[in-house]
């Protein structure tokens, strides 16, 4: 079965709805200990990795190939896993995992599965924070928490006088390109949590999330969880968030506009 049509989400769906309750019986049962980390960057710059985004991928992967095996795997930690199959999944075993390093709660396992290389289903599960995000079709999306699931949905209404904005840089953007959108600077009033904001951007909590340099497992997997409930994203210069780099969320058309139009100094 290597075609996809709208039967076919529920079947998807179930199997990360699963999985998300399995990864994090997982982390409290072989993962909730001391563990090891390195830069991969060595010096030039920070991006740690630790034995335990490892063990989750080598986990999700196992999960997957029992279930899926003929489907491509694309993880950070693992490469791809080619084929010919058109299902493509997508891993980002810890998202946040320097919130993961300093004991952070808010980091997640994202996963997403691409159909053609578009990601047509998401999941954003948060072990610690024992809740997780997923869409069960391009319309419907919901938040799992407490045994319980809560259809969710952007808050469309936002203007941009009262936006709420998420926004980090984590390093990645120069001084003197920040100096170039000193209005962006002074709207960032609430903390970036990495895909947590992202969620929160999706149940109406926020309005906005500015980010630079992610790579596809960091987005590819909020990218149909937040249009489902709503959202409009993008990368800085109005191109397709699958393309991944910086990128802009927001709860409707209008403000996303006025965003593109602040970051312009900086989108290129």
């Amino acid at each position: 079965m290597d075609q996809f049509n709208s039967k076919n989400y529920s079947i998807y769906a179930n199997f990360l709805n699963k999985l998300a309750k399995d990864l994090t019986r997982y982390y409290y049962s072989k993962l909730n200990r001391t563990f090891k980390v390195s830069n991969k960057l060595k010096g030039k710059g920070y991006d740690p990795v630790t034995t335990s985004d490892k063990a989750f991928e080598k986990f999700i992967r196992s999960k997957i190939n029992n279930k899926f095996p003929k489907h491509q795997v694309i993880g950070e930690e693992f490469g791809h896993k080619k084929s010919k199959s058109n299902f493509t999944w997508v891993i980002d075993p810890i998202d946040g995992t320097r919130s993961f390093v300093i004991g952070n709660p808010t980091w997640s396992n994202l996963i997403s599965l691409n159909y053609k290389d578009k990601p047509i289903l998401g999941l954003a599960n948060f072990p610690v924070l024992k809740k997780y995000y997923l869409n069960y079709s391009d319309k419907i999306a919901y938040v799992f928490e407490n045994e319980k699931r809560k259809k969710i949905s952007v808050n469309k209404k936002a203007t941009f006088k009262d936006v709420k904005v998420s926004a980090a840089f984590h390093g990645w953007l120069s001084l003197n390109k920040q100096k170039k959108i000193p209005k962006i600077l002074k709207l960032m009033q609430f903390p970036c949590s990495d895909a947590l904001s992202y969620s929160h951007l999706a149940e109406g909590r926020i309005d906005i999330v500015i980010q630079c340099s992610n790579k596809i497992w960091d987005i590819h997997p909020l990218i149909p969880i937040v249009k489902a409930a709503g959202g409009y994203i993008s990368t800085w210069d109005n191109k397709d968030a699958i393309n991944a780099g910086n990128i802009l969320v927001s709860s409707n058309k209008a403000i996303h506009n006025k965003f593109l139009k602040l970051l312009k100094p900086v989108s290129k």
